[in-house]
């Protein structure tokens, strides 16, 4: 079946979508000896694809990975600034695999990682609503501030869903909350803090769609089982819950 070359080049485990456009632009991409141009379509299993003259490795085993990202690392493959990245993580696994989604530098957690862009690009539009839920350990005025949380509807001018929220713990001017978000605004649960007067001190996703975390280290990850890896990619959009 004819696919365009950034999906094949991004199957074969060359390189993101994004960076196949950006070689086939500077001509460094041929079919059956023509140079390609964005939209050239081919068959993998007739067609002669390369790459700067060297033909494409055999479509990559689609791999789905678990990571339980730690402090300190970007969700990024490679980091202009030379800091950790979860790339390095799960460079043992065999397989090039990109992160679903972002966790910053200094939150952790659940942080799933793959070659399947399909399930990838699903898995990150709006359209969704991905449920993801976080434990968050904050500072401030800590009584009340599951209800706050709950109740914000706008942040920063910008409409948000609401958030269920949970207290799971309080201390003297100190909370650990459960937060479960269905989009992924960037820092959402930071500001969302900020926004109620709360620091936020620890930021860890324990959930994303069908996947817990569960008991897995920091700076760990394992691959799927056949069950999890099916269940993530079923339809699943959570009901409407207010």
């Amino acid at each position: 079946m004819e696919e365009r070359l950034q999906k094949l080049l991004s199957a074969a485990g060359v390189c993101s979508r994004r960076t196949a456009e950006g070689y086939i632009e500077a001509g460094r991409v041929t079919v059956n000896g023509e140079t390609a141009v964005l939209g050239t379509k081919a068959n993998p299993d007739r067609d002669d694809v390369r790459l700067d003259g060297r033909p494409l490795p055999g479509r990559a085993e689609t791999v789905y990975l678990m990571l339980n990202k730690p402090r300190g690392y970007v969700t990024t493959l490679s980091d202009e600034k030379g800091r950790r990245t979860v790339a390095e993580l799960v460079a043992d696994c065999g397989v090039r695999v990109y992160p679903v989604g972002r966790l910053d530098l200094d939150s952790e957690g659940l942080l799933l990682m793959t070659n399947d862009g399909a399930l990838a690009r699903r898995l990150t539009h709006p359209s969704e609503e991905i449920e993801k839920t976080y434990h968050v350990w904050v500072k401030g005025p800590a009584e009340g501030a599951a209800e706050r949380l709950s109740r914000l509807r706008d942040l920063e001018g910008e409409p948000i869903r609401p958030a269920r929220v949970e207290t799971l713990g309080r201390g003297e001017g100190t909370a650990k909350l459960a937060v479960t978000i269905r989009q992924g605004k960037n820092r959402q649960v930071r500001r969302m803090c900020a926004a109620c007067g709360l620091e936020v001190t620890r930021l860890r996703r324990v959930r994303e769609h069908t996947l817990e975390l569960g008991a897995l280290p920091p700076g760990k990850w394992r691959r799927l089982t056949a069950g999890e890896a099916e269940a993530l990619k079923g339809r699943a959009r959570p009901e409407e819950k207010e």
